[in-house]
């Protein structure tokens, strides 16, 4: 692809892109701005070359998804999968907030992104997997336990919020 043809992409793919580093992004819309400016600067520099094994897209999501675990490496604000869902769960509970946002954060990294992915960017499972470098079984394993999950969280609270 020439290089006027994948600026022309990206620039139509800017809000979707913008979008997808927020929610890399643990919904951080000021670093989701600096994941995007580093992503621009790598295709730019090139750092980051679209070889056209895949959709522009899908390539763009996963330089996207790349770098946001790295400057979320950098600042140490990778947390521990084994966090206690159930607790934060709770905290979630009591700020009663009206949109699921929140209970999405609380999923599994894996799980979170790959239901973002198909849910909210209208990607397919292959293309998913294509962006999060994983096998399509894997994948499908991270969505199914996501969908539950999710549930799980969007059942505790109603609960929580009719028994409040």
């Amino acid at each position: 692809m020439k290089p006027n043809q994948l600026e022309q992409v990206i620039k139509e793919l800017h809000t979707e892109a913008f979008l997808w580093a927020r929610q890399c992004c643990r919904f951080d819309g000021d670093l989701a701005k600096e994941v995007l400016q580093q992503v621009y600067l790598k295709i730019l520099e090139g750092k980051a070359r679209f070889n056209e094994q895949s959709s522009a897209k899908t390539w763009l999501y996963a330089v996207i998804r790349y770098t946001a675990l790295e400057n979320l490496k950098s600042e140490s604000l990778l947390t521990s999968l084994d966090t206690n869902t159930e607790l934060i769960a709770d905290e979630v509970h009591e700020k009663s907030d009206d949109n699921h946002e929140k209970l999405i954060q609380l999923l599994p990294e894996k799980q979170r992104e790959v239901l973002l992915l198909v849910f909210y960017h209208g990607l397919t499972l292959e293309k998913s997997a294509e962006v999060m470098g994983l096998h399509i079984g894997t994948v499908r394993t991270h969505y199914d336990r996501a969908k539950k999950n999710l549930k799980t969280l969007i059942l505790k609270k109603n609960t929580h919020e009719q028994a409040g």
